[in-house]
């Protein structure tokens, strides 16, 4: 399928992509003196997706098949790395606090989803990607959605990154609607108002500073957003390359998260609505990105890492804001969606670029977890981790240089708040909590709105090789998966007794006594 933008919109994309691939060449100049050929640690930028599903980008049977072709990230994994076994966390906050520390996010008191009213929120002590990069003498900064607290030990200038730029650290992409329902209902007294609309502001920061607010963030800030975002990182490699230090950059954009609101240069550019319209937007910011990295002629110096947070959003926000068409991404052949504890929740996609390093047009089917980015990364830089805290995630960095089929993981745990629900060992999902949709008809909803029950003693056991669906419950065929799925637990286990994890947050379990 070929498509094209309208007039407008191409020629206000064109325009702003060329005024900031002319300051990234220019900066480039400005670094003449940088010694050509002299040994130089990597750049590293970081591209997060929000919900997108393992079955919605063409290179993993989407895309064009979906209604949204993705012609550059479909060139992206054709210059790199398909990981067809990248396991994640099953919901945003515990995702990003995972991904970021390399380890369980229940081990930071964020194994739920950070909404508002909860304690939860990242410790001063937590160490970092941000952290690590920052102490090997990196330029790092973060634009979009950080999810892991506003207070000010938790914000991402107080771990490691030198900039900060995007919506409200505790808050995701559908907070710009939250005073337009509050509105809507007539709900909140006018000084109550008054402080939600100065918590929902577009927000920057630099190292050891408080939060500065930038300006308000409305539906409208919502749908030209990661134009903005994808902006600021360019010009942040441009600058960070012209003082000659090398940068990580973190970009977790909006891509995939309902409401999905298009900028007005995709609007309506898929065959499936909003949803298909972000995804498009997405792959040409990816292709910004893989494009400016060239014309700053650092292309074979800087790997590339895109990949999803968790699985897709599906029917508790099908109909969002889309005049009725459905505002949810497609798991593939896995069952379950964003919230749950099953495969289509914590599998998704990833790729990994790094010409000369990384062999393009490869597929790993080896598992590899969030967690184990902070490490492989540690390795390939040479920063040291600390010792005083486990580190669950392992160094993979065989498997991306083609040295190691299968990898050095093969378990993972899944934690949902206080309970340990899931674990995956190999090709096996042992389930210790009943995880099931509630309500009836239309109000049937899985996710973030799904059920949980204790079990009658015996977990439930499933072959993803055999049932990618999850439909058949073998645990009295295969009873011996027990055991090698109770050592994990009891490895974890193990190691509270040297690192207790802190309460884990909840909203729906309370004291009723003294």
């Amino acid at each position: 399928m070929e498509w094209t933008m309208g007039a407008f919109g191409a020629r206000s994309v064109q325009l702003r992509s060329a005024r900031v691939l002319a300051a990234a060449v220019a900066a480039a100049v400005l670094a003449a003196g940088l010694a050509l050929g002299a040994e130089t640690r990597p750049n590293v930028v970081l591209v997060l997706a929000d919900n997108v599903g393992y079955g919605d980008l063409g290179p993993y049977g989407g895309g064009e098949l979906r209604g949204f072709p993705t012609p550059r990230i479909d060139a992206l994994a054709r210059e790199g790395l398909r990981l067809t076994q990248y396991l994640v966390e099953p919901a945003c906050t515990p995702s990003r606090a995972a991904l970021m520390t390399g380890q369980y996010s229940i081990r930071n008191g964020l194994s739920l989803v950070l909404v508002p009213g909860t304690s939860n929120t990242l410790s001063g002590s937590a160490f970092t990607m941000g952290d690590m990069f920052h102490a090997e003498g990196y330029a790092t900064a973060i634009f979009g959605k950080w999810h892991l607290g506003r207070d000010p030990q938790s914000l991402p200038t107080a771990h490691g990154f030198d900039t900060f730029y995007g919506i409200p650290p505790d808050w995701s992409w559908d907070s710009a609607d939250y005073l337009d329902t509050i509105r809507l209902t007539h709900s909140y007294e006018p000084a109550h108002e008054a402080r939600v609309a100065a918590a929902t502001m577009i927000v920057e920061a630099t190292a050891g500073g408080p939060l500065r607010d930038v300006k308000p963030y409305t539906a409208e800030v919502r749908a030209e957003i990661d134009n903005e975002l994808t902006d600021k990182a360019i010009d942040f490699m441009a600058r960070s390359h012209a003082a000659q230090r090398p940068f990580f950059v973190y970009l977790p954009f909006s891509m995939g998260h309902y409401p999905n609101i298009p900028s007005k240069a995709f609007a309506g550019k898929s065959r499936i609505g909003n949803y298909g319209d972000k995804m498009m937007e997405g792959d040409f910011h990816v292709g910004q990105l893989l494009d400016a990295l060239k014309a700053l002629g650092i292309d074979n110096d800087t790997i590339v890492l895109f990949a999803s947070d968790n699985g897709p959003q599906g029917m508790t926000v099908r109909e969002l804001g889309n005049n009725g068409t459905p505002d949810s991404g497609f798991s593939g052949p896995f069952r379950g969606e964003l919230g749950d504890a099953s495969e289509g929740a914590i599998r998704t996609f990833a790729f990994v670029r790094w010409p000369g390093h990384v062999k393009p047009d490869t597929t790993s089917y080896a598992m590899v977890s969030e967690m184990d980015v902070l490490p492989t990364l540690a390795a390939i830089i040479g920063a040291k981790l600390p010792a005083d805290r486990p580190i669950d995630g392992v160094d993979q960095s065989d498997v991306l240089f083609g040295r190691s089929a299968l990898g050095h993981r093969e378990q993972l745990l899944t934690f949902i708040g206080p309970d340990l629900v899931a674990v995956r060992w190999k090709q096996w999902r042992i389930y210790y909590r009943d995880i099931h949709s509630t309500g009836e008809g239309a109000q049937r909803l899985g996710g973030l709105e799904s059920a949980s029950s204790e079990m009658n003693g015996y977990p439930k056991i499933f072959n993803i090789e055999m049932d990618p669906g999850e439909q058949l419950n073998v645990a009295f065929l295969f009873p011996w998966v027990l055991d090698p799925a109770l050592n994990a637990v009891r490895g974890y286990e193990r190691s509270l007794k040297a690192a207790p994890s802190p309460l884990a947050p909840n909203v729906t379990r309370f004291r009723g006594g003294g």
